[in-house]
Formats: C-alpha cells, structure tokens, sequence
C-alpha cells in the first residue's frame, strides 16, 4: 500500500505549513523534492535530522529526494535564524565536506539501487559559481519586487527597531539565491517541492513564486515546512554543554549520543520518537501508553535512543553504547571497560577527578597503596587508603584490590588511564603520560 507522505508526516507531528495543491501533486506521479544542507562542517548534527527525516519518509512513500549541499548560499549566511555572516570556504574544503555529508546521508537515503526515486546530492556552488552579479540581477532580481522581499517575516525581524545588527545586501539578497536553486532544480530536475524548517517558509515561497514569475502559471511548485523543534523546557533541542550533537562519532561518541536521547524528558521523549524513529503509529501509541503506566521504567526513552543510535551509527555502536551505559551503574567487567575506544573512555567518566602521573613510574611495578595515597591524592594518607582496602572497597580497572597488590604498565586501558573506584559511587582516573 502507498504511503500518504502527508498524512504520515501529520500524524507524527512535522507538518507546519504546506501550500495549496501538493497533496494533488503527490498523488498524481513520482515527484522530486528538496532540503538545503549547510556544508559549513564536515558533519551533520542532530539538529539536521528532521529535514533528513522529511527526506527519509519521502523516499519511503516512493517519491524521489535530493540533499543540496549550500556551498554558495552556505557562504553568505541564512537570516532566518541567528547566524553571523559566514566566511568563504575553498572549494576544497566544500568537497570534502560534501563527501562527509553524503557519507553520513547514505545512512538514511538510498543513492545508489539505480531505482527512479533513489537520492540526488547536488551542491549549488556549481551552478551559482558561474553566474555573473550582473546576470543575476538581469535574470533574477527584475522579477521579484523589494516590496515581496520586504514582507518576508526573517526580513522584517532584522529590520524591526528591536533588532540591533541590521541586515546586510548580502543577507538580504540571500531569499533570491536560494529561490535561484530552486527554479534550477526546477527547470534541470523536473523538483516540484522545497521543504525544511517552518523559519524557511518566507524563503521557499520566494522559490515557488520566482518559478512562477520566470516560466509562468502552468509551472506549480510547491512549499512543505516542518516546526522547529523545541525542548519542554525551553532550552535549544540539539545543544549541550560541550556543544552540538553530531552524527560524526568522532566529534560526539555512540555513547554521548545514545545518551543524549536516554536523557530526554518525558514529554520531549513523547514528541521525538515520532519525529525521529520509523516505528509506526501503533507501536509508538503502545510506547506510550506503556510509559504513562509506568514512567520509572523509561520505556520510551530507552526505545527511542536504542532506535536513533542504531540508525546514525549502526547495530555494534549500539551494543557498545549500552554497554558503556552499564558501567557507571551495573557489573562491568575489565574487560568490558578495554573494549571501549577512548572518546567513548572519557566521556563516561566525564567529570571524574583526575590525577597525573608518569608512565615510566609503572616500568617496574608499584605498590598500590602507594599509588593511591603519595604519588597521587585519591586517598588522602596511606592510612586511610589501607582502611579502604581492608573492607574490600577499592577497584582498579573495575577489579577489587587489596592491600600488598602491584600495579604496572601492562594494567593501562588504552595504554594511559587507571580507572579507581572507591565505593559504589566515587570514580578516579589516573592518567600515565
């Protein structure tokens, strides 16, 4: 059975805005559509993914999406949102951040079964980069009045007396490059529908209505928005401490990412598993219901952050992020904390004391007391250290110790760092350098 794109999308709530005749068009044939994608890092956030999802669900429903790279529109800054006025990328640094963001699509889209819908990236740097300023303004610009420019609700905002940076020509000019992208994709690939964030409607209009002006009423485009996701609590969805939440495991571990999703609150966890998973409706309600029932239990959160991880990363990052997860609060083993890669390491015991030694003093072994109590201060006196040791209270590397023990080189997890727990609850790390 065909899936309803529409419907689908409505009932997970990611429909903020459709215009007039899409659900016909949809109907009708296999259609194109697309999102714009920031090429400004070499890696997507998770602040990407509900546009990715957009595309996801798209393709599912049998229609065909494309993921523009901005590299042209990527340079001058979206005043949609907050952002600065960006600096110009080389166009090596472009490609290489493309491929990266291709790679990590290729996770969600299929480019490459040679099916009619499979996915397109395309990159409007090539097709912006020849365009003389003069061209432009001759083939774009008389088209599209100041007054329409003016009435976009991101243009207004810039200009209010509340706002007081003001708007540069760039900025301003930025609705009339990304409407270009579209009457060329338009025009070069039969795509009918732009969709993205509902803080892009004014944008994509000017796209639909820069079609219209250029190659008449007969040429229906047609705009698709979701909401901006928001936390219950007002904070920004996708931000932490330390920053943003990447796909790129190098930049945000499996494990800081399954947490993230674990860490959500209840009514947060309610909207995201619709958004951000591709169970279906049944399922989820049951999710739910089973949650309400009992929320201590964090059915929802666990699902949703087992199904996102899997999906970003992949099966055996999952496994090692739920691992991972056990070993502050369940029976973890040695063994279990030298399968861990560092960045995941030291984002568990994130927080954790610290103490500094030389690794040449583990060339010959040294005793353990006096590790923990003179050459570093996880006990302050030896005494107490022996207190400890004798009420079996004191684990290296998640194994018990006992007083008269050796500690050498050969112990290191990833030739570097001694985990001490005292207790149940009081972690330590010893970094050898």
């Amino acid at each position: 059975m065909k899936v309803n794109f529409i419907e689908e999308l409505r009932w997970r709530g990611m429909i903020h805005d459709v215009s007039p005749g899409t659900e016909e068009q949809l109907h009708k044939e296999m259609t194109t559509a697309y999102v714009g994608i920031d090429p400004t890092a070499d890696s997507l956030h998770i602040g990407h993914l509900v546009s990715i999802m957009m595309l996801k669900h798209f393709q599912l429903a049998g229609h065909k999406p494309i993921a523009l790279v901005g590299g042209a529109t990527g340079m001058i800054g979206d005043p949609s949102g907050k952002s600065q006025e960006r600096n110009l990328l080389d166009e090596s640094t472009l490609r290489h951040n493309q491929e990266c963001l291709k790679n990590q699509l290729s996770r969600f889209l299929d480019f490459d079964s040679g099916k009619p819908n499979q996915a397109e990236m395309v990159n409007n740097y090539d097709w912006m980069k020849e365009i003389s300023f003069l061209n432009f303004i001759r083939d774009v610009g008389k088209h599209i009045t100041v007054n329409y420019m003016m009435s976009k609700d991101s243009v207004k905002k810039r200009l209010s007396s509340d706002s007081g940076t003001g708007m540069s020509f760039t900025e301003f000019t930025y609705q009339l490059v990304q409407g270009y992208d579209f009457l060329h994709l338009f025009r070069h690939k039969n795509c009918r529908i732009q969709m993205g964030g509902s803080d892009q409607w004014g944008n994509i209009t000017t796209g639909t209505e820069l079609i219209r002006r250029k190659l008449g009423h007969e040429a229906e485009a047609f705009a698709i928005t979701c909401p901006l996701i928001t936390k219950a609590d007002g904070g920004k969805f996708g931000k932490t401490e330390t920053g943003n939440v990447w796909l790129d495991p190098d930049k945000t571990s499996a494990y800081a990412f399954y947490q993230f999703w674990l860490n959500c609150s209840d009514e947060d966890a309610e909207k995201y598993i619709r958004i951000f998973t591709l169970l279906d409706q049944t399922t989820i309600d049951a999710l739910i219901t089973a949650h309400r029932n009992e929320p201590h239990l964090r059915t929802l959160q666990r699902t949703l952050a087992t199904e996102v991880t899997q999906m970003v990363h992949s099966a055996e990052a999952l496994r090692m992020a739920e691992g991972a997860s056990q070993i502050l609060f369940g029976k973890a083993t040695t063994d279990m904390l030298r399968e861990l890669d560092e960045q995941t390491f030291l984002d568990i015991f994130d927080g954790v004391p610290r103490f500094g030694i030389s690794k040449s003093l583990l060339d010959e072994e040294v005793d353990l007391v006096e590790l923990l109590a003179q050459h570093t201060q996880v006990f302050p006196s030896k005494g107490e250290a022996r207190r400890s040791l004798k009420e079996n209270a004191v684990s290296v590397n998640k194994q018990k110790v006992s007083e008269g023990d050796q500690i050498n080189k050969d112990m290191l997890l990833n030739n570097k760092y001694l985990l001490i727990q005292k207790g149940k609850k009081n972690y330590f790390l010893i970094l050898a350098e």
